[in-house]
């Protein structure tokens, strides 16, 4: 008879250790140790080809295959170009954000050209129908499975031999071999694994869910994130229609890209110009807004910046910053109090991205500091003007990347000035409007605000 041998995993970072702690050792947390069963079977499945040896890196033949389009622009933008033969790319976000619709859109587009088996252990096969119907996906190149065991999927996978394999959700599924709970730490190595020998050997491209826990991050054990090829994560406001995908892994393709959707009846509809998106609605004439241009991987978006400053009631003045960072909020107000003399020690200052979005590029500097000096000052901001540009310590303004696509961007919306850092003007051919070259804050203050 076999001997049962257990082990105390902690369920928060994957920590292992042969007895009970209350606290582990590795995450700090309390109450995480679970008691595990290492039972795994000797003659486990494995995806090796029979004949692997090593190859010359100067024999590897490097002809690259056609990525596969998704049909979903957004998405092949995040992606890289399209879909990776053999990649595993993982999903995540919080519950209703629209993980579910947004992969059966995507089988619901690849399925006129390639076979596609969306796999589900939350939905039944008639509840995914249901969900077809009302995102209007139907097609007989579209397989739907219910089933939580991993190498029932994998039989199916063979039987099949599907083009795209979806897996809503990695911690639903599980495998005999381990005795503990689907959504358990093992279970998810361990599942997980399975499918990434499989994507590898086959070339079958995957697509996994993820839960996410409470603080935003990938439920399950770190590893997890290190074994897939891609990590995107679904953003957005539950109760607000507007989805933001982002990508912050990806080993065939830029981590800088995100893209936009909206959440309507019919499932999520691609937002192509997410600067006049986020635009909607801006106030005209109201001190304390100011449009700033920002990069996201390789697009130019435009984004309204407000801000309120106001007397403080308290011995120690509020500041809130929502959408950046609040050092660099703190900082760039220290520079304004010392370079220009705005007594903003005893202010409250609240700055807001509109949007939802977050902006930590250093371009966004110059739009902040300017917000904020509207809002002090009373005075309004041109609501023709963008605004951008890096500052530093001592106040100048210092250049910022990709300008001549920042001014196009503007243009392109109607606006008709750009104020940037005096050093990008070299950079600018020719503009079909005017473009105005700032040394310092204080000359950017007196041109956008009239001193």
């Amino acid at each position: 008879m076999v001997k049962v041998k257990s082990i105390y995993i902690c369920q928060n970072c994957g920590y292992e250790n042969p007895k009970w702690m209350g606290k582990c050792p590795g995450c700090h947390e309390w109450n995480t140790m679970v008691e595990e069963i290492q039972n795994k079977k000797s003659a486990e499945k494995d995806w090796r080809t029979g004949n692997s040896k090593p190859i010359p890196i100067d024999q590897i033949d490097l002809t690259q295959e056609p990525r596969q389009h998704t049909g979903i622009n957004e998405l092949d933008r995040v992606l890289g170009g399209g879909i990776v033969k053999g990649s595993v790319t993982l999903v995540g976000g919080d519950p209703g954000i629209g993980k579910s619709t947004l992969l059966l859109q995507l089988g619901g587009n690849l399925a006129p050209k390639y076979r596609v088996l969306y796999v589900s252990g939350e939905e039944s096969v008639k509840q995914i129908k249901i969900r077809g119907e009302r995102l209007e996906v139907n097609s007989e190149n579209l397989f739907v499975l219910g089933e939580t065991d991993i190498d029932m999927v994998i039989e199916q996978v063979d039987r099949l031999a599907p083009d795209v394999l979806i897996v809503d959700s990695i911690q639903t599924v599980y495998t005999n071999e381990i005795s503990s709970a689907p959504g358990s730490v093992s279970q998810v190595r361990e599942t997980t694994g399975k499918l990434l020998r499989m994507a590898k050997h086959t070339g079958i491209p995957t697509f996994i869910v993820g839960h996410v826990t409470k603080q935003g991050a990938i439920a399950g054990p770190k590893i997890l994130e290190h074994m897939v090829d891609t990590v995107l994560y679904f953003e957005g406001e539950r109760y607000q229609s507007y989805r933001i995908i982002r990508a912050v892994k990806n080993r065939f393709g830029s981590t800088n890209e995100i893209g936009v959707f909206e959440m309507k009846d019919i499932g999520l509809k691609e937002v192509p110009n997410p600067s006049e998106l986020m635009l909607e609605g801006r106030p005209v004439g109201v001190p304390g807004t100011a449009v700033i241009c920002s990069m996201e991987g390789t697009r130019p978006m435009l984004v309204e910046l407000q801000a309120l400053v106001s007397l403080s009631n308290l011995g120690m003045p509020r500041r809130m910053a929502s959408g950046i960072d609040y050092n660099r909020l703190s900082m760039l107000m220290a520079v304004m109090e010392k370079r220009l003399g705005m007594q903003l020690q005893g202010q409250d200052a609240y700055v807001n991205v509109i949007g939802g979005l977050k902006v930590d590029e250093p371009a966004a500097d110059l739009g902040i500091a300017v917000a904020v000096a509207s809002s002090f000052r009373n005075r309004y901001v041109n609501e023709d003007s963008v605004i951008m540009g890096e500052i530093g310590l001592t106040g100048e303004i210092r250049a910022v990347n990709s300008i001549e696509k920042r001014v196009k961007e503007a243009q392109k919306l109607g606006f008709s000035k750009c104020i940037i850092p005096i050093d990008n003007m070299k950079q600018i051919n020719h503009s079909q409007i005017d473009v105005i070259g700032v040394r310092n804050l204080a000359e950017a203050i007196e041109v956008v605000l009239g001193g």
